[in-house]
This record gives structure tokens, sequence and C-alpha cells, in this order.
């Protein structure tokens, strides 16, 4: 059992026990008394030293957990509560507290489609409701497309990489004209732009797959995994999005953007690398070093006219291509 999941059933216990008017508890009692809920709880026998009886008499008197419970000493051997009406289970929720629970919510929610928090649907649905029901409203909203496909292969994936499990995939990319099998050994699960991928180890090198293009997931019983000693935050510090190609160096990227939609991009770096090289009336000229990959182009493309690529000439040039190509669809 949990160390922090002993230390609530003992809170509660003592709780239990300052609350009773009707007999008087010394240290050694309590010590007693919550020695035998841990064992009713655990099955097996559990003492509890007297330090650490003093140490949650301690903690449930301080603020740390937002109890601040008026324990007291009289007779200079007993313990009570001086209100007999406290309880550590009748704590007063003010308005900040609402929000904080709240804003937890909303987070949690975002998680609903992995198998650890299924239990905690139910718990998540009682908390909404006693928010709500105490007249909060939600004031964080979180993007996400409930829409999207390939949803539910998050937990099976998850579940594989946390039990070091070979699968086998049938998925087919928006190229391909048919759905094909892959054996991969799976390392992590990334989400970016509100779509979540893969990342797995095929064939001698890292792939990332869509989760909106996986047909079918299945265990790999014969295959027998392989593990890599894999740094996420080492893996992508060179793009931007997920698309890695292991053949291609990261080179700096120069691009200028106008006054007006400059702040945004000062404010939310396209990539943690960028610099501020320098500017003047026609706006600013920043630098960043990375792949050139599919996700930056659509990153550029998606400023319009409000950024401008200086350099590399190659990345300079396919966006030119693209543009010359979205004002052909507008041509009469």
């Amino acid at each position: 059992m949990a160390s922090n999941k002993n230390a609530l059933i003992r809170y509660k216990t003592l709780d239990r026990c300052l609350r009773n008017t009707y007999r008087k508890y010394t240290l050694e009692d309590l010590m007693e008394e919550c020695s035998e809920a841990l064992f009713e709880y655990e099955g097996k026998e559990s003492f509890v030293s007297r330090r650490t009886v003093q140490l949650d008499l301690q903690n449930m008197r301080s603020s740390r957990f937002g109890y601040e419970a008026p324990i007291e000493v009289f007779d200079r051997k007993y313990y009570r509560y001086s209100d007999p009406d406290y309880s550590i289970h009748k704590i007063e929720v003010n308005s900040s507290d609402l929000l904080a629970m709240n804003n937890a919510i909303q987070i949690l929610k975002q998680f609903k489609d992995f198998s650890m928090f299924k239990d905690m649907d139910g718990v998540i649905q009682k908390l909404e409701d006693s928010v709500h029901s105490a007249g909060q409203k939600s004031v964080i909203h979180l993007d996400k497309n409930e829409q999207l496909t390939g949803l539910e292969f998050i937990d099976p994936l998850y579940q594989a990489i946390i039990n070091g499990q070979a699968l086998r995939i049938l998925y087919q990319s928006f190229k391909a004209r048919d759905a094909t099998y892959l054996t991969v050994h799976p390392q992590l699960l990334k989400e970016y732009n509100n779509r979540w991928f893969l990342i797995c180890w095929h064939k001698n090198r890292m792939f990332n797959l869509a989760l909106d293009r996986i047909k079918e997931v299945e265990t790999d019983l014969k295959t027998e995994y392989e593990y890599k000693d894999f740094d996420a935050d080492s893996y992508f510090a060179d793009v931007v999005g997920v698309t890695v190609l292991e053949s291609q160096r990261p080179q700096e990227v120069v691009f200028k953007v106008d006054h007006s939609n400059a702040p945004y991009i000062k404010t939310k770096p396209i990539h943690h690398s960028q610099q501020i090289l320098s500017e003047d009336n026609d706006g600013i000229t920043f630098s960043i070093r990375v792949q050139l990959n599919p996700e930056l182009e659509r990153v550029i493309l998606g400023m319009g006219s409000s950024l401008t690529v200086i350099s590399p000439a190659s990345l300079r040039t396919r966006i030119l291509e693209n543009l010359k190509t979205a004002v052909g669809n507008y041509g009469e």
C-alpha cells in the first residue's frame, strides 16, 4: 500500500478519535487505533510509531493540507478537538479552492482515453457536479477534437509501451493505396497540434505513426520487444512537430515577420532556438536552428504574407512554390 494512502487512513482514524467525546485518548491509544485501522485495510500487522502519530497530529494542526485542526491536549496526556463540531471532513471550500478544483478537473478530462484514468471517471464527474452546484463555472478550456479517429488506440499503445511489448499494426499512410502490417516496438506517445502519434522502433530506425491512420493493433507475442534508451527531449530537440529526419542535420532558418505579427512570434516562439537578429521599419528578423520538415513549412505557410523566409534558399523556394500554387487556386 502506498505511503500516502497509509497517511490518509491514519488521518481518518485520528479524526474519528479526536471527535469522540465519550472517550479519552492518549498518544499510545492513538497509536493503537491507527495500527488497528491499517491492519483492517491491509490484512497484516502494522505498527504505527509514536513519532509517526506525532507528525500526523502536527500536519493536521498546520495549514499544510488545509486542515488547521484545533487539536488540544488536556489533563496533560489526552488528545481531542477543542471544537467538538470540527472534522477534517467538514472543511469549508472557498471560491479560490473551487476555482483550483475546476481547473484541475478540466485538465484531468483530457486524459480520459488512458486506462489509468478510467476508474477516475466517476470521481471526476462527482467533482464536476459538486463544483458546478457551487456556482463555479469553468474558466479553462483546453482544445480537443472529439471527432478525431484513432483515439481508441491510445490505451493499448500506452500499455504496450509500459509493459514492453512488440505490436503488429495495420497502418495506411495518406500516400499509400493499401494498408500494410508493420511489426513495431513502441517507445512513446506524442501529441502535436491536437493529433496523436506513436513513436516506435521499426526496421532499425525510429518511425512516427499517426494514430488516425492506424486500422488495427494487436500484440505480437512472437517478437521480442526491443527497448531503446529513448530521450524524447533530445530526439525532438531540432524539429518543429514530430517528423525527425535522421539523415538531415539542423540548419539555420532566417525569416522576417512584419511589425503587426512579430509580437505573436516573440511571445510564442516557433522553436526553442529562436533568436532575434535585427529589427527595422519593416519588421523583425528571427532565426531558428531546425531540420527542414513538413511541420515547419506548414507553420510558415500558416503565417501567410506576414512572414518571409530569407534563408536557406531551398526552403524559400519551396514556400514560394506553395504560395504560387495557392494563388493559382484562386485564379479565374
